[in-house]
């Protein structure tokens, strides 16, 4: 059986897929977890580390597009721990990842303001100082 499941952080967008009776091996946009730096990896391995031996049993691909490297740390966090809970069908594991990091299974929904009509290029509320002087 295969699981599909999604996770977004600002813009980086991530793409899980879990195949059961795997042999517990992670990889991110077909490379190693190990090719990721140290923060990065660890915050990664988070959501497997909390569901313990069920994640040794499946293989887990993930690919992730967009965003910065921790942004999209955070969607492929996200993606894999959803894959994980909908594999499971566990109210424990879910409740778990809830008091842990409620991130790690619910959107954050803040996005970029955009800029308003007829102000600089340097933000969305910036506006020209003025001088009466």
């Amino acid at each position: 059986m295969v699981i599909n499941a999604n996770g977004k952080r600002k813009t980086a967008k991530a793409r899980a897929t879990l195949k059961e009776e795997g042999s517990g091996r992670l990889r991110i946009n077909k490379k190693p977890l190990s090719s990721w730096t140290r923060t990065t990896k660890l915050r990664i391995q988070e959501p497997i580390k909390i569901a313990g031996d069920m994640a040794k049993d499946v293989d887990i691909d993930v690919n992730v597009r967009g965003g910065g490297i921790q942004s999209q740390a955070e969607a492929v966090r996200m993606a894999i721990a959803r894959a994980l809970v909908e594999h499971s069908s566990d109210k424990k594991l879910k409740d778990k990842y809830l008091d842990y990091d409620r991130h790690l299974l619910v959107e954050d929904y803040r996005r970029t303001e955009t800029r308003k009509p007829s102000q600089s290029s340097k933000g969305a509320r910036h506006k020209q100082q003025k001088s009466y002087r």
